[in-house]
């Protein structure tokens, strides 16, 4: 049996952010324009270190290994010492992302020093990295602080990203990059976590019917200047003439309080490699902020923005990014550092996609009903967005039902699909917090510092319960936490997970979902009910694989049914289940732990359908669909397993030697002509209740049903399975 201390020194593998955690469902995450290669993944040398978690933490407090993505990194403390790797992008690299820690100042708020980089052996040129927007400290007083005196506590916040392009010639495939601690690199020590490593596309041009932020006397590159007033006169032309607003290359500083505001606008810029908005606030900042931009049914793309703020108090000149609300609105391709918040959202029908959220200081990406003037939180999406490096949640599903007199409409439809979010150092990766009919799908989520990496449940007394959704097949890879002592578990559901055991969390289904090496539990429940868990696989948990009613929970209350799920690779003294109340009904069937029946690879099968008709899965021809009209089973209505990967299934007829599928599409009838099992042709079993099985799509989720006649043919867009719509195991 695998060691803790072995799970959790695996490395990520190279380019694992942009999109290459996979299963037989497609791809899981983001995908990007950059490729991420973890430190202790590359090649150390000269006396470098891989510095590595090695067991759960004991206290509630942070650690660079705790905060670091695959909670490892490379330490580089005397000169010559290095970590390289080698480009194997397929293409050239010219922009660099450097994520690393360097020392604090010895009275606290940082210092700045460089470090070498070089290509194919030869310095390339000196990186500018930064430690004055790292190093809080906190203690039993102040835990979760904002406290820059290192004599108040214990150190957390401990990695800032620094970008820049690489001077010289492009890197081509096949060479090294290395970073290496020189004697002109003055920092005690430098802890390499990752490095991003890209080939941004040209500036883009100016559009035509814009207007030029310039042309109303902003100036770049200047941090003297404000801007603000330039930037907010177009913005107000722009909308009463009907134009765009351009943001030309370049760094436009702004000392904004209150906020830039927009409605009904396109604001758009060179590309985030190339236009930035930056807030340059006086410090100590006496009053708190809004967010640089508040923007209402607004489009907005293609630059990033920055700010100096050493922490989230209000004192260190913290605002949010962008604060956002209205119908139909659109943020794209936006790279945000420093700030309070990336995305604050509400409204109706908007969507932040393709977006980078690093070093945030609160939430990366918050949908809501409560930002700005916003009411309801009705149909947004965050979709192919990357964040790592948040101070609160990732990203956030957040229905408010009231503040103080003021009440609102609770959430529904918010979807959140193939989102990256690693490396959180103060909340969850994913955090559901009410609503209804949320779809959740296709997210990888890694490295939680202190807590939770997926939360489905209801935030607060005041916040709204959760009354449906569903989570599936995404990824959650060594989460969990000891945050306040606790031991939180990588995948949470119920309503007890923030101290506040109030509320209903109802309705939701969790299936297919991965969860690899959490720090302590795999997943707990508290108090919920009517929730599907099933087809979920628990691999290597610290504890134990699924506990209901953990040590900090409320004693919960509730039911669920836990079905066909995998717990697998436990430490010796755990258990892959536990119920610790007697108030929570739990139905636990068909799991591996209790040695039930599963469809086994190279045997054959018929399936019978359950109802008055007890018609027979069959397939006449090699061309014709198939038909539940048979009234006895026979050798052409009998099907060997496939083994298709991944614990996944096929289903071959063994009269004409073709395979059950569905087409590529999802929606037409299931036919039995295909030559081959593929990914989009294969079904995970589901659990219908007293021993019966149905069976389901991986590429649509969609059952395997025939109609209550039982003579038409089977179809695959059945959205739930019923009596009729099920299968028993005939033979065997």
């Amino acid at each position: 049996m695998k060691t803790f201390t072995q799970l959790l020194c695996l490395p990520m593998v190279a380019g694992a952010l942009a999109g290459a955690a996979n299963s037989a469902h497609g791809a899981v995450g983001a995908t990007t324009p950059f490729s991420s290669y973890e430190a202790e993944a590359g090649t150390v040398g000269g006396g470098a270190s891989v510095v590595s978690l090695t067991s759960a933490p004991t206290t509630q407090y942070s650690s660079p290994t705790l905060e670091a993505s695959g909670h490892a990194y490379v330490q580089l403390t005397g000169n010559g010492q290095y970590v390289q790797w080698t480009n194997n992008t397929g293409g050239n690299i010219t922009a660099i992302n450097v994520r690393a820690c360097i020392p604090d100042s010895s009275g606290g708020g940082g210092i700045t020093a460089t470090l070498d980089l070089y290509v194919n052996g030869t310095f390339r040129q000196a990186i500018n990295l930064s430690s004055k927007q790292t190093w809080l400290y906190e203690g039993n007083n102040n835990y979760q602080g904002n406290d820059q005196n290192p004599a108040d506590g214990n150190p957390r916040v401990f990695y800032d990203d620094a970008h820049t392009f690489i001077s010289g010639a492009a890197i081509p495939a096949g060479a090294t990059i290395k970073l290496q601690k020189d004697s002109t690199n003055t920092a005690a020590f430098y802890d390499i976590d990752v490095v991003d490593v890209e080939n941004p596309p040209a500036a883009i041009a100016q559009p035509a019917n814009s207007l030029s932020i310039t042309s109303y006397g902003a100036t770049a590159n200047n941090s003297g200047v404000d801007n603000s007033t330039a930037i907010q006169n177009c913005i107000n032309d722009a909308q009463s003439q009907g134009k765009s607003v351009w943001i030309p290359s370049g760094t436009f500083y702004v000392k904004t309080q209150g906020g830039i505001n927009a409605n009904g606008v396109t604001i758009q810029g060179a590309g985030m490699w190339y236009s930035t908005i930056y807030r340059n606030m006086n410090l100590p900042n006496a009053n708190p902020l809004g967010a640089i931009f508040n923007v209402t049914s607004c489009t907005v793309r293609n630059f990033a923005l920055d700010s100096n703020a050493p922490s989230r108090a209000t004192v260190d000149g913290c605002g949010g990014g962008m604060d956002t609300t209205g119908t139909n609105w659109l943020a794209e391709n936006i790279w945000t550092q420093h700030t309070m918040s990336g995305f604050w959202a509400s409204g109706t029908g908007g969507t932040v996609r393709n977006c980078r959220l690093t070093s945030i200081w609160a939430d990366g990406c918050n949908l809501n009903n409560v930002a700005l003037t916003g009411t309801v939180g009705n149909n947004l999406t965050a979709t192919n967005n990357f964040i790592r490096g948040t101070g609160d949640d990732g990203m956030a599903i957040n229905s408010v039902n009231y503040n103080g007199s003021t009440n609102y409409t609770p959430m529904s439809g918010a979807t959140m699909t193939n989102n990256t979010i690693v490396a959180i150092w103060g909340g969850k990766c994913l955090g559901i917090y009410g609503g209804g009919g949320h779809q959740v799908m296709y997210n990888y989520m890694s490295d939680t510092a202190r807590y939770i990496g997926l939360g489905v449940g209801k935030f607060g007394v005041n916040g709204s319960d959760l009354t449906s959704g569903t989570v599936m097949f995404n990824t959650v890879v060594r989460c969990g936490g000891n945050g306040f002592n606790q031991g939180q578990p990588a995948l949470h559901i119920g309503n007890g997970g923030d101290g506040q055991g109030v509320g209903v969390v109802s309705g939701v289904t969790v299936s297919n979902n991965t969860v690899q090496n959490a720090l302590y539990n795999g997943v707990g429940f508290s108090t919920s009910s009517n929730i599907t868990f099933e087809s979920n696989t628990i691999t290597a948990p610290a504890l134990d694989g699924i506990v209901i009613a953990p040590p900090f929970y409320p004693a919960p209350s509730g039911s669920a049914s836990i079905r066909f799920n995998t717990v697998n690779a436990l430490n010796s003294g755990h258990t892959q289940f536990v119920n610790n109340s007697s108030g929570y009904t739990a139905t636990v069937v068909q799991n591996t732990w209790q040695g039930t029946h599963k469809l086994v690879p190279g045997t054959n099968v018929s399936f019978q359908a359950v109802g008055a008709n007890s018609k027979y899965v069959t397939a006449p021809s090699a061309t014709s669909p198939l038909i539940a009209s048979a009234s006895t089973v026979g050798s052409g209505q009998t099907f060997t397993v496939i083994d298709a990967g991944n614990g996944n299934i096929g289903l071959k007829a063994l009269a004409n030697s073709e395979y059950v599928c569905a087409d590529n599409s999802g929606t037409s009838p299931l036919i039995a002509n295909r030559t081959a099992v593929g990914p989009w042709e294969t079904f995970t079993e589901v659990d219908a209740g007293n021993g019966n099985i149905a069976l389901r799509a991986l590429n649509d989720s969609e059952y395997v049903c025939a109609d209550n006649a039982g003579a038409n043919p089977l179809i695959a867009n059945r959205a739930a399975f019923g009596g009729w719509e099920t299968f028993a195991v005939a033979t065997h």
